[in-house]
């Protein structure tokens, strides 16, 4: 018996898992039910827990049996994260979400099941580890910045020493066919980042326009003036977005309003060029304001940095991928998405990868399944072996191995 037959014989317990922790979808940096979910899921494998203070968190470390010399162990990080959305399911099954208004809708369930079948299948052959391993079980992915919480509160020394190796697996309900893993080297996913902009004028009567500072249609020239210095002053070999999905202001259709409110993200795949946007959209709103004889306060937000995949660790990945699953199961991305992640963050401590695995249950027709993030969208059960497989063998081989390269 190999890890990955471990890990497939779970396959029916992490369905059951996965059913759990579906229907108690928790949202942001505060998820009690979930993880005292894992913490049950986790009883009895000898494993090092911990909790965090600042957010629900579960860091457990598995200390590896085998005999090595201290200058060989290594350390190896896994991450999976437990939050949902602010979303009302449309999904018709018998697992729903029993939380009004909140939904399991970018997998993160599937994520955390894996991850405790990893746990599972480690701690169950630990006598064959030649070093550790971190699993982290994280809050607060989407937009809550969980991983920057806990790297503060030291997941990435939970084990005594720096991860040698990290690994994140995402499943995807319309990126890749059902059960293939897909990866790309250097940026994977974009970084994230937000403006905030209040231009300030002065309120009047609708009839006299001429007697108020309006600010409605000088923050809306701003919206459409903004996608000019997207396309005028980013080089269009260096790809990014900026959009903007909120708009506030007045009250009633005859009140000119004293402000205006827009917010707007914006996503690159280079932290240097957002940084020169960051610039040139600021400069941008400030002279519109100045036009107008208005005040404007504007503020870039940065929020996760580009999540940067190890060229190594993907080719390491694609190895792995190939000895556990059988052919055709890999897949070699030819360019980046543009969501985000904080697993940014881990990889910016310690070489490694985020991996997708598709898991559509639309069978051939996986282009065309709703997305992540959606209501509609949904994720097929049985990748969980498979996803668990490819953790565990990863983690195994990391171990085994003195580089990635």
């Amino acid at each position: 018996m190999t890890f990955a037959d471990d890990a497939r014989a779970l396959q029916s317990e992490l369905t059951d898992l996965r059913h759990a922790l579906h229907q108690i979808p928790e949202v942001g940096l505060d998820l009690p039910k979930t993880q005292t979910t894992v913490l049950d899921a986790l009883s009895g494998l000898d494993l090092e827990i911990s909790t965090g203070k600042a957010t629900t968190s579960v860091t457990a470390v598995l200390r590896g049996g085998a005999s090595v010399p201290d200058t060989e162990r290594r350390t190896v990080l896994l991450r999976g994260d437990m939050d949902a959305l602010p979303v009302t399911e449309q999904v018709d099954v018998d697992f729903r979400s029993k939380h009004e208004g909140v939904m399991h809708a970018c997998g993160h369930d599937l994520h955390t099941a894996m991850l405790v079948g990893a746990a599972r299948v480690l701690a169950a052959r630990r006598d064959e580890l030649p070093g550790d391993v971190v699993f982290m079980f994280q809050p607060g992915e989407e937009g809550f910045d969980g991983a920057g919480v806990m790297i503060s509160e030291g997941v990435l020394d939970a084990a005594g020493r720096r991860p040698d190796a990290a690994w994140a697996i995402h499943v995807f309900s319309s990126l890749a066919p059902k059960g293939v893993v897909a990866a790309r080297p250097g940026p994977m996913m974009a970084s994230s980042n937000e403006l905030h902009v209040t231009v300030k004028g002065a309120g009047g009567h609708g009839s006299a326009p001429e007697r108020a500072k309006d600010p409605v249609p000088v923050a809306a020239e701003m919206v459409l003036g903004l996608q000019n210095v997207m396309t005028r002053k980013v080089s269009p070999f260096d790809p990014s977005v900026l959009t903007v999905g909120q708009f506030i202001a007045g009250t009633k259709a005859n009140i000119i309003p004293d402000s205006a409110f827009f917010a707007a993200t914006v996503r690159a795949f280079d932290d240097k060029l957002v940084d020169q946007i960051a610039d040139d959209t600021v400069r941008y709103v400030q002279g519109v304001a100045d036009a107008y004889g208005l005040g404007v306060d504007a503020h870039f937000e940065r929020q996760y940095p580009v999540t940067v995949n190890d060229a190594a660790a993907v080719a390491f990945a694609e190895r792995v991928v190939a000895g556990v699953l059988r052919d055709g199961r890999w897949m070699d991305m030819p360019q980046p998405v543009a969501g985000s992640e904080d697993f940014s963050r881990v990889l910016q401590a310690a070489p490694g990868a985020m991996l997708f695995l598709g898991a559509s249950t639309y069978g051939d027709d996986w282009e065309n399944a709703p997305y992540n993030h959606s209501p509609f969208a949904a994720f097929a059960d049985d990748v969980l072996g498979d996803g668990t497989a490819v953790y565990a063998e990863l983690a195994v081989r990391s171990l085994l191995s003195r580089s990635l390269a």
